[in-house]
């Protein structure tokens, strides 16, 4: 790519090219360092945004990544500054990291801007960091690269490969059934996590992570090199290197993140077989770019998208293999051949997105199957409507069983996450496998934060008789690492008066994948005379934070972003501080 604006003044220079008292209080305490008085004569200084932390054991290897990124930006001539923002770390923070998602968007968005920064390369892994730190970047809008922190290696248990998330619940539920004991329940738990690094399954982290890729904002092969291999550290140098170049170039996260690099992202996901996370995750990070995408958009460009990935929660196979087999580069390649792609979409690395994949190999036709003979007809997202969900709702068909794609059954309700949890193990709870669980007031507003509770733990009573799935609808989300046949993100979710809240014990509701439609089995009538006798859920919070996130953020369908967070504006340089 020809660079044609590289005569453009450094944004830092406004901070450190001033040769006054103001440039000498800037300098002056960066140099406490043994920092050299060239670093700050015209080279670009890009800062390391780092979501390292001991409370994300995801993330816990990214002083090493840091590390490497600053040795690639010095390569290039560069000034590196590293800086800490919010670290989300899903396993451990409750009631849920996506609650905390737009705070550290908020977070990385006004250091970038308040700081004398060229350019920004963002360290990614555990789930929510990712959209957080896109989020944030594309709305200062400075030249920016995201670098994902990788994949752990394979969980290995007596001789079988296990991985994170999936292979949790299912032994939960074989725990719970009397099929393992504690012990080989415990025995699993030390086998699962052998590696730094994020989730090894297709879970919301790896998903992300090759939204990263598929959208163009980080190099290729960020989604899937496993954090404990070596080629990992070497992407990360790269991107040092790179960042330099495109601060030069000044290419910045609007001009990749375009409306064809979301269409692009999009079917890559339906092809992975992808977290639903996913989907309010690229909607906010759109909305920050000022591209209009609808969920109509990931129903439409998802139905003509086989998935190609055999990985759980859908299939066998764990990030591991799938980089061993070609990684994300030859899904893209397979997508692109079938005109399922915009193959002139803009990349980081100054090239086009085909030019990127064009010739990536597939060197396992199992983990990666042929688009002619997919792991799966249908691609992994669908987005459903209807009377119980009038803004829509989504389902992963790829996790789901088949049987349950075209089902009416009746309404087992719960009010709360707690009624749930108190209710499934209860022999006398009236419910058999035919029925459906509904789960409200978890949703945005309801839990706040939208937890990942919407794939119900079965019914003790059911997992006895060896029942493994039922049908499960909700406004929360779940896991990327779950299944089954769940039906999620229902909008409006039921605290803000969704017809989800309306819903009784013993209503009829049919979901129909094929026809994308969710109904529920009363009139219109009785509908309007439960609404009038509806109370609404008093709020969570009276002050703070979560105060803040109950009265600003957006429904499912617009990404549970903070309305007041959509768009961008850019890095103007600050005021002086003194």
């Amino acid at each position: 790519m020809s660079n044609d604006k590289s005569d453009k003044q450094l944004r830092s220079q406004a901070w450190f090219g001033r040769q006054d008292k103001m440039g000498f209080y800037y300098r002056s305490f960066l140099k406490n360092s043994g920092t050299p008085q060239d670093r700050f004569e015209g080279r670009p200084v890009i800062g390391i945004c780092n979501t390292w932390s001991e409370l994300t054991p995801c993330n816990g290897h990214f002083r090493v990544i840091a590390e490497h990124v600053r040795q690639g930006v010095l390569d290039a001539g560069g000034y590196p500054l590293e800086f800490p923002v919010s670290s989300l770390g899903e396993v451990t923070m409750r009631p849920t990291a996506m609650l905390f998602r737009n705070l550290a968007s908020m977070d990385v968005e006004e250091a970038i801007r308040a700081h004398p920064l060229d350019g920004v390369v963002l360290l990614m892994g555990c789930d929510k960091t990712t959209p957080a730190l896109l989020m944030g970047a594309a709305s200062a809008d400075l030249p920016t690269i995201g670098v994902s922190g990788g994949p752990q290696l394979r969980g290995v248990y007596r001789g079988q490969i296990i991985g994170s998330g999936t292979n949790i619940i299912s032994m939960s539920e074989q725990l719970r059934a009397g099929e393992i004991t504690l012990a080989e329940f415990h025995e699993a738990e030390a086998a699962m996590n052998r590696s730094a690094g994020s989730c090894m399954t297709m879970g919301t982290a790896s998903t992300m992570a090759s939204m990263v890729e598929a959208l163009g904002i980080g190099l290729p092969e960020n989604a899937a090199i496993p954090a404990a291999d070596a080629r990992r550290n070497l992407l990360a140098r790269m991107a040092g290197r790179r960042i330099v170049e495109m601060v030069g170039e000044d290419l910045k996260p609007s001009d990749i993140l375009t409306r064809q690099a979301f269409e692009n992202a999009i079917r890559t996901l339906a092809a992975i077989g992808g977290s639903t996370n996913a989907v309010v995750h690229l909607l906010a990070i759109a909305g920050r770019v000022g591209v209009e995408l609808t969920l109509d958009d990931f129903d439409r460009l998802s139905r003509d998208v086989h998935c190609l990935v055999d990985l759980m929660p859908s299939g066998r196979f764990l990030m591991e293999d799938f980089y061993y087999a070609g990684g994300l580069p030859a899904v893209l390649r397979a997508l692109g051949e079938r005109g399922l792609l915009h193959k002139d979409a803009r990349t980081i690395n100054g090239k086009s997105l085909w030019d990127n994949v064009a010739a990536a190999p597939n060197w396992n036709a199992e983990v990666i199957t042929p688009f002619e003979a997919p792991f799966k007809p249908e691609g992994g997202i669908a987005i459903l409507s209807g009377n119980l969900a009038p803004n829509g709702a989504v389902i992963k068909p790829s996790a789901a069983s088949p049987e349950l794609m075209k089902h009416t059954g009746r309404a087992v309700v719960f009010e709360s996450v707690e009624e749930m949890h108190d209710a499934v193990d209860d022999d006398n709870l009236d419910i058999d496998a035919s029925c459906i669980m509904v789960l409200k007031n978890c949703g945005p507003k309801g839990y706040p934060g939208m937890a990942e509770v919407g794939n119900m733990p079965l019914p003790a009573k059911v997992l006895r008789q060896g029942v493994r799935d039922m049908i499960r609808i909700s406004d929360a989300r779940m896991s990327g690492t779950a299944y089954g046949t769940v039906v999620l993100h229902v909008a409006p979710e039921a605290t803000v008066g969704g017809p989800l809240a309306l819903v009784k014990n013993g209503d009829m509701i049919t979901l129909d994948v094929a026809a994308r439609s969710l109904h529920l089995h009363v009139s219109d009538e009785d509908l309007a005379a439960r609404r009038a006798a509806w109370t609404p859920p008093k709020p969570h919070a009276a002050r703070g934070y979560q105060k803040l996130y109950i009265d600003h953020v957006l429904q499912a369908d617009r990404g549970v972003d903070f309305d007041f967070l959509v768009g961008r504006s850019g890095s103007p340089v600050p005021r002086d501080n003194h």
